[in-house]
């Protein structure tokens, strides 16, 4: 089975998220597949395989549980797309959705975007965010609240939390264990945790316990979600927001998101990849 092993969110030839990616005359059973994710190691392996009208159908994995949606692994898969089928734009049947990657090239680097699910959010009761914070370390005088804690969708649900000071983002950590539980409990992929450069550009970092990875360097799907709460909240975003991630793992990853007023429409994530 032929593993291409591609970075997704790239920071020019440097940084970006690992993606395992598997294209398939026919989908392998659940459990060959999540074996396969474990033992490539990186935050989500895609599998996709080519049907009879033209579509792929697509799933995802982490090293422990199949995913609903992955942006990092479908930016990556987009690539390799456009590098053996040619530039253009693919249709994906994902296990709860469809949706499209396109893939380029240009001066020998390839890079895609992807149009995500429709999002959905709601913010966080002071009851559902105590434990959050806790999980963290984090107390309410911590929070920016010019963005609330919510409960974020595009494909996938995650939980965001925005922090008033910089430097809180950098010392993020959390019990692993403890942090799989949660998330499992809660059924969400990620929490998170935000901060504000300007209305245009912001530092996160996602937590990814769910997935037994303790931070993903680029997470593409709640980067839709996040656009699409920033929307729902009337948000000054002039319908782009630029996301530096991974930045504090040394794995510096750069995602570029786009969007109409439409609430609940589809975002348009963009990131350039690099071969590993």
């Amino acid at each position: 089975m032929d593993i291409q092993r591609i970075a997704a969110f790239s920071d020019g030839k440097s940084g970006g998220n690992p993606a395992g990616v598997v294209l398939l005359d026919e989908m392998p059973s659940d459990t060959k597949m999540q074996n396969l994710a474990a033992e490539v190691g990186y935050s989500e392996t895609v599998f996709s395989v080519k049907q009879a009208n033209g579509k792929w159908r697509t799933r995802y994995f982490s090293p422990e549980t199949e995913v609903p949606f992955c942006g990092h692994a479908t930016i990556a898969l987009g690539a390799y797309l456009a590098q053996e089928h040619g530039e253009a734009r693919y249709e994906l049947v994902l296990n709860d959705a469809e949706i499209a990657v396109e893939g380029v090239s240009a001066r020998g680097q390839y890079s895609a975007s992807l149009y995500s699910p429709p999002t959905h959010s709601k913010e966080l009761t002071n009851a559902q965010t105590s434990p959050v914070l806790d999980l963290f370390g984090l107390s309410r005088a911590q929070l920016n609240s010019r963005i609330l804690p919510a409960r974020i969708h595009a494909g996938a649900d995650h939980f965001v939390i925005c922090l008033r000071d910089r430097k809180d983002l950098k010392r993020m950590s959390y019990d692993l264990d403890e942090g799989r539980e949660f998330m499992r409990k809660h059924g969400i992929v990620t929490i998170m945790l935000v901060y504000i450069n300007d209305d245009q550009l912001f530092d996160v970092r996602n937590a990814f316990a769910s997935g037994g990875v303790l931070e993903d360097p680029a997470t593409g799907a709640a980067a839709a979600a996040f656009s699409g709460y920033l929307r729902d909240i009337k948000w000054p975003h002039e319908n782009k927001i630029k996301i530096i991630q991974g930045e504090d793992m040394g794995q510096r990853s750069v995602l570029k998101a786009e969007f109409s007023d439409e609430v609940g429409s589809a975002i348009k994530v963009s990131g350039t990849t690099r071969k590993i």
